[in-house]
């Protein structure tokens, strides 16, 4: 058999493995169409150029790719390599601190060697494609490595954070999980001298260290309809709840989660939860639903909405000026 027959069928061998969990030498020999020794060899090949090939004996055993000292090459097919090549375009771009530079690297190597019909369609979606970024909150990637391993391992974290009047003070929390709206990251942890859950900015936090103190995780609320709690309603001086005389998933669409909250109700209603500063301004984001509302709290909404009203009638009314 030529080097380059032998090449062919130990990158489909890498294939088989990158897309399974476990593969016994049987399947893999019948799917190469070779013997099981001839398997044997191939995956030592592969162990030769990095691949850490882990081998399980017994029934049901076989071979599974692991996790090794370094990363070698992947093997991807041309979905998966389109797929790659538009998430590197788009995180470059994102709210981790050094993950846009990194992720262009990796886009500029993944482009390299990619076939030209794959790298036409990429370039084609990136090129019909406007990303509309806002201001955001750019998080350091060891900050948020840190609190990933902390809620994977179960151990407390201490951090300072930043409060809302300007102040710092030092917390240690039992995290659990961490939740982004694409602008921002948040934390949901227990709060060990607060003895509650709360939720923490990532941008507020500085000098966050994992501690050894291991715990057992309690049982806790949906982390993300938590977060999207804490930050739709606690931040605001306001708090408004009006039913919508529309169907929840329609107007779920036209809300964004961290501007409001909306619940199921009935026949054909639902629920909005939304927070301002004023209620002049949760009034005239309201209206811009064009459905019918009924103002359910605070009473004082009904008089900034009929204020609104007023103002927009006599802007409506008013004569625009005509040149002579």
């Amino acid at each position: 058999m030529t080097v380059e027959a032998t090449t062919e069928r130990v990158l489909r061998l890498l294939a088989l493995l990158q897309r399974r969990p476990s593969c016994t030498a049987a399947e893999l020999a019948a799917e190469l169409g070779v013997t099981g020794r001839c398997v044997r060899r191939d995956v030592q090949r592969l162990r030769t150029l990095g691949y850490p090939v882990h081998a399980t004996a017994g029934v049901g055993g076989g071979y599974r790719l692991g996790a090794g000292t370094r990363l070698p090459p992947l093997l991807l097919d041309d979905e998966e390599a389109i797929a790659t090549a538009i998430s590197l375009r788009l995180a470059s771009g994102g709210t981790v601190a050094g993950a846009g530079e990194a992720a262009l690297r990796a886009l500029a190597k993944l482009d390299q060697v990619m076939p030209s019909r794959l790298r036409a369609e990429v370039r084609a979606v990136h090129g019909s494609t406007e990303t509309l970024i806002g201001p955001v909150a750019e998080i350091d990637a060891e900050l948020l490595m840190t609190l990933a391993r902390a809620c994977r391992d179960a151990v407390r974290v201490r951090f300072r954070y930043a409060g809302r009047d300007g102040g710092e003070h030092e917390r240690t929390v039992e995290p659990v999980r961490m939740v982004t709206t694409g602008r921002r990251w948040y934390l949901m942890a227990w709060d060990v001298d607060r003895d509650d859950w709360r939720t923490f900015r990532l941008d507020r936090m500085r000098a966050a260290v994992a501690t050894t103190w291991r715990f057992r995780v309690r049982v806790h609320p949906d982390p993300v309809a938590f977060v999207q709690r804490s930050v739709t309603e606690a931040p605001y001086r306001h708090l408004a709840r009006v039913r919508v005389h529309a169907p929840a998933d329609r107007v779920r669409d036209m809300v964004p989660p961290q501007v409001g909250r909306v619940e199921d109700d009935r026949d054909g209603w639902c629920v909005l939860v939304v927070g301002g500063e004023s209620l002049d301004w949760v009034a005239a984001h309201i209206a811009r639903l064009s459905y019918d509302v009924e103002v359910l709290e605070p009473p004082e909404l009904r008089e900034a909405a009929a204020q609104l009203a007023r103002r927009l009638t006599a802007m409506a009314g008013a004569a625009s000026p005509r040149s002579v």
